[in-house]
C-alpha cells in the first residue's frame, strides 16, 4: 500500500511557475513509476506526465510538454511537478498517482493509488 499526499497547490497569476510535491509512504519508492492527472471535460482524469521508478525517463502530454517538469527524489519519496508559464485553462486539481510498476505509462487504468489532489488556480 501506497499513500501520496499532495502539496504546493493554490492561487497563481498567470504565466506564474508553482512547483507542486507529492509526498509518498510505504513501500520501495522506486519501485513505482509516478505520474500527475488532472480532470478533463469527457474523462475522469487527462494524463499529463509520468516518470519511470528510476526517473531516468519521462513522458509528456502535448498539452503541457515544455511547460511542465516532472522529476523525482527517491531518497525523499517525493515526485515534483514544476509548472511553467501558467495559463487560467490549467486552473484545476491536480493529482499524483502511483503504479505498480516501474515503467512509465500513460493510461489512468495504470495507475493504483492516488493522492488526494491539489487546487491550482491560475487568475487573468
Amino acid at each position: 500500500q501506497v499513500q501520496l499526499v499532495e502539496s504546493g497547490g493554490g492561487l497563481v497569476q498567470a504565466g506564474g511557475s508553482p512547483r507542486l510535491l507529492c509526498a509518498a509512504s510505504g513501500r520501495t519508492f522506486s519501485n513505482y513509476a509516478m505520474g500527475w492527472f488532472r480532470p478533463a471535460p469527457g474523462k475522469e482524469r487527462e494524463f499529463l506526465t509520468a516518470i519511470s521508478g528510476s526517473g531516468g525517463s519521462t513522458y509528456y502530454a502535448d498539452s503541457v510538454k515544455g511547460r511542465f517538469t516532472i522529476s523525482r527524489d527517491n531518497a525523499k519519496n517525493t515526485v515534483y511537478l514544476q509548472m511553467n508559464s501558467l495559463k487560467p485553462e490549467d486552473t484545476a486539481v491536480y493529482y499524483c498517482a502511483a503504479r505498480n510498476g516501474k515503467l512509465v505509462r500513460t493510461y489512468e487504468s495504470s495507475y493504483d493509488y492516488w493522492g488526494q489532489g491539489t487546487q491550482v488556480t491560475v487568475s487573468s
